[in-house]
């Protein structure tokens, strides 16, 4: 699938152990010049885990993508309304089953 110029709504959930798996997904997107629209869960957002500091990972992912991250209901409730967005990965989707994406 071609993602170059394509809005993709990259969500993260609260299965903290992936983030280090998920963020290179999101560097490779943004490489094949796709723009990415970041949303984090309330817990995503919120959680210090041993797995590291959400204030960190917010840091990181904001570098990346150069865009404040979505974290509220209230801020993501126009996501589907205004159209923001062509495709939408939610990362991840379940915790029982690890899924590599080569892109």
């Amino acid at each position: 699938m071609e993602v170059k110029d394509k809005k993709i709504g990259f969500v993260m959930t609260g299965s903290f152990c992936t983030f280090k798996k998920t963020i290179p997904i999101i560097k490779k997107l943004i490489n094949m010049q796709a723009e990415i629209i970041p949303i984090m869960s309330f817990n995503a957002y919120n959680t210090d885990t041993k797995f590291g500091k959400a204030a960190d990972i917010i840091s990181e992912i904001k570098e990346i993508t150069q865009k404040e991250i979505i974290h509220t209901i209230e801020g993501a409730e126009p996501i589907g309304p205004k159209k923001m967005t062509d495709i939408m990965i939610i990362a991840p989707c379940s915790r029982k089953h690890n899924i590599e994406i080569s892109l």
